[in-house]
């Protein structure tokens, strides 16, 4: 009986004081993101008001460039890799100078045209203030990775308006397969009042109620399933794609600021091929096809290129916002093929490309309820799931580590990240089930065989 009781009084303690830490991360991170995100919003609306503004993009790349070499080399590429490297290999300690660095290099980046994303700056915003605030509080190394955690999920939280998403994804992204159980209460909190913060000082989001006509048929999920496969293949072309990108840019042996000229250079030659719609963070096409707009069936091949090379040549800058441009665009090029509802697949897509890129399956599931109401639910997470196994072992995400293969039949060494993952083998001996279709399809081959001699 006295166990039990001091069981439930170090329970009880321990939610009264996650309480506590994840309300003031989630505050804290609110307002850093609010700051970042406003002053975004701002700069943007001046730059992009003129003509041929991304004729500037050399110039912002290099000064991002050279911000990041100089002050916070941390603050490199879209950000939240770096967040996961330094949970998984220093507790979760961070220059609290990837704050400031971060916050000026994305705003330089988005405003003048980098294709890239919000939500990296903001959940490295949010791990940098979160760390800070560990230091100041001298917390021990175990609670500093917990609260660090903490400013992840209230990072995506704020930027993204999902706060249960934006829970889930910081206890699913760090390790594929593995979800840490023991932090969901403080990370919901902290992503709860980040969210609130952030609506209170007026950030909007875009949310849409989407109804699936005709109820459940069987056609329709079976090409919920195929759109699936789609979106992971998609996902596996958008991580190869990124990987060659920076495999081509590390051999480019010049000063770093440098290849951020050259980048911008390539940006403008590519907008004045195709258009300004692949640049910066790409919103109003994201909710164009959410609405059912006619896209062109490449957008989505164009905005990896667009990306990649943002990306690779000194640009700083989140991806999943990019990713929902791509998933968005491809569901409504998978929809056009197939004369489905444009709405319903580009919104599957959005969240389906989510989860193969991230391997965060559970994530996106919640994210499109949040978004687009419960009817979308079980198809969302249908795709979602499939993305996430036809995407392969690769990850957005190179210090993520891998905690289960997608497959029994492959090993690859576990609890290793991304970068290194080793030599792949696979099993090539037969199961049951695979034997016993061989033998019926032989089976069924001499039958016919049989009747037509």
């Amino acid at each position: 009986m006295k166990k039990t009781a001091i069981e439930e009084i170090v329970l009880f303690v321990s939610i009264v004081k996650w309480a506590v830490l994840s309300t003031i991360t989630g505050l804290i991170v609110g307002c850093g993101v609010t700051i970042f995100l406003k002053a975004l919003n701002w700069s943007t609306e001046v730059v992009q008001a003129r003509d041929f503004y991304f004729i500037f993009l050399p110039l912002a790349l290099f000064v991002s460039s050279l911000l990041v070499k100089y002050l916070a080399p941390d603050a490199e590429g879209h950000g939240t890799e770096k967040v996961i490297e330094a949970i998984h290999k220093r507790w979760g300690k961070i220059d609290i100078m990837v704050v400031p660095v971060k916050l000026v290099t994305a705003i330089i980046t988005l405003a003048f045209g980098g294709s890239a994303g919000k939500e990296g700056p903001c959940v490295q915003i949010g791990a940098g203030l979160s760390s800070g605030l560990a230091d100041l509080l001298k917390l021990n190394r175990g609670d500093r990775r917990k609260i660090v955690i903490c400013g992840i999920s209230a990072g995506f939280s704020s930027v993204f308006g999902t706060p249960i998403a934006g829970a889930l994804f910081a206890v699913e992204v760090l390790i594929l397969g593995k979800i840490m159980h023991e932090m969901l209460f403080p990370v919901l909190v902290a992503a709860i009042i980040s969210f609130q913060v952030t609506k209170y000082f007026g950030i909007t989001y875009f949310y849409k109620d989407l109804h699936i006509s005709g109820g459940f048929t069987e056609a329709f999920f079976l090409r919920v399933i195929l759109s699936g496969l789609f979106f992971g293949i998609v996902a596996f072309l958008l991580v190869e794609t990124l990987k060659t990108a920076e495999g081509l840019a590390k051999r480019i042996r010049i000063w770093a600021p440098l290849k951020g000229l050259l980048g911008g250079t390539m940006l403008i030659l590519l907008t004045l091929m195709t258009s300004t719609a692949y640049l910066g963070l790409g919103l109003d096409t994201i909710e164009g096809a959410i609405l059912g707009e006619k896209i062109f069936p490449g957008a989505f091949l164009l905005k990896i290129l667009f990306t990649s090379i943002t990306l690779s040549m000194g640009g700083s800058g989140g991806l999943l916002t990019p990713i929902l441009f791509i998933g968005a665009t491809a569901g409504s090029a998978f929809a056009g093929v197939f004369n489905l509802n444009p709405e319903v697949f580009a919104a599957i897509g959005m969240v389906a490309l989510f989860s193969g890129a991230n391997n965060t399956p559970i994530t996106a599931s919640v994210m499109a309820i949040e978004i687009f109401g419960p009817q979308i639910g079980v198809y969302a997470a249908t795709a979602c799931v499939v993305s996430y196994i036809a995407a392969g072992h690769r990850s957005i995400y190179s210090s993520q580590l891998l905690g289960v293969t997608k497959s029994s039949s492959i090993r690859l060494p576990l609890m290793e990240d991304f970068s290194d993952l080793g030599e792949m083998k696979i099993r090539t001996k037969p199961g049951k089930l695979i034997y016993w279709i061989k033998k019926a399809v032989r089976y069924m081959g001499k039958i016919i065989n049989t009747k037509a001699q």
